[in-house]
């Protein structure tokens, strides 16, 4: 192939418009597609983003789906456009280049290596084993915020850990829904239902250890919601990566349909948590 052919011009979207995109479709129907380094890629991240570093893309890019809306970022958006340009040469059908890289990109990110927390499963799952660690990893933040619930004095943060508490029990009753149509004689279902207990956190962090090392910034208000969108930031991100990694297509459905749940949820955290940082400074 002549390399005039590789090249060719593609569509690019800014910081805007990728967040839009992303908000509005389902997760499984387009891809982000990071081509920068691995240490890069582990400092920060948009959640659920595909590593596939640029040198490694003539010989790789067979492995990722043409026919699958691909957002491609870097760090400014150089390397992005050159591998967005060579995904269009290479026939895929719907490519964009974020403009600006990461560096523009104003949402949510993740951190940590790309294999971070991927030994909590296997690759050969069905749905209702990964519907099962959901649950699970819905119950313990559940159990997470309803201890702190308890050892707070002060009312407003009482009631936002329960708050908090309540809309990861709702997430944890639809996943048991879900567990219940898969598996409906399965008993299991009853420590789906069973009352929340420690283990896992989403997005993969260790219970005690994440209490311990997170002590110090939940005192205020708006130090428990910038915690609690780390949360569901690293949550998205770990289901995301859990699809890539599982083989069922059953178990990617339900993964990113958890994962539509997440982004909404953390959009939902985000108003809260300028609702009261505008009423501090009123």
């Amino acid at each position: 192939m002549q390399l005039t052919k590789l090249f060719k011009p593609v569509a690019s979207m800014d910081a805007d418009e990728a967040r839009e995109y992303i908000a509005a479709h389902q997760e499984g129907d387009y891809l982000i597609l990071d081509v920068r380094q691995p240490g890069e890629y582990e400092e920060a991240h948009i959640p659920g983003g595909k590593l596939l570093p640029l040198p490694e893309l003539p010989n790789s890019y067979k492995t990722l789906d043409p026919e699958k809306p691909t957002i491609v970022h870097c760090a400014i958006g150089g390397r992005s456009r050159v591998a967005a340009q060579m995904l269009s040469g290479f026939g895929f059908k719907e490519v964009y280049n974020l403009a600006g890289g990461i560096k523009a990109y104003q949402g949510q990110k993740a951190a940590g290596p790309q294999e971070l927390n991927l030994d909590l499963v296997r690759g050969d799952e069905g749905a209702t084993e990964i519907t099962r660690l959901a649950c699970g990893m819905e119950r313990a933040l559940q159990f997470f915020y309803e201890t702190r619930q308890g050892k707070v004095q002060d009312q407003e943060l009482k009631n936002l850990f329960l708050q908090l508490a309540r809309v990861e029990e709702r997430h944890r009753q639809r996943l048991l829904e879900v567990y219940q149509r898969l598996e409906p004689s399965d008993q299991e279902a009853v420590a789906c239902s069973g009352p929340a207990a420690p283990g896992t956190l989403e997005g993969g962090f260790n219970l005690p250890e994440f209490m311990e090392q997170n002590r110090a910034f939940l005192d205020t208000v708006p130090q428990v919601l910038d915690l609690a969108m780390m949360l569901e930031t690293q949550a998205l991100d770990l289901y995301l990566r859990l699809a890539q990694r599982c083989a069922n297509q059953a178990a990617q459905t339900v993964l990113h349909a958890i994962a539509d749940e997440e982004k909404l949820h953390l959009a939902s955290l985000g108003r809260l948590l300028e609702e009261k940082l505008q009423a501090k400074k009123k």
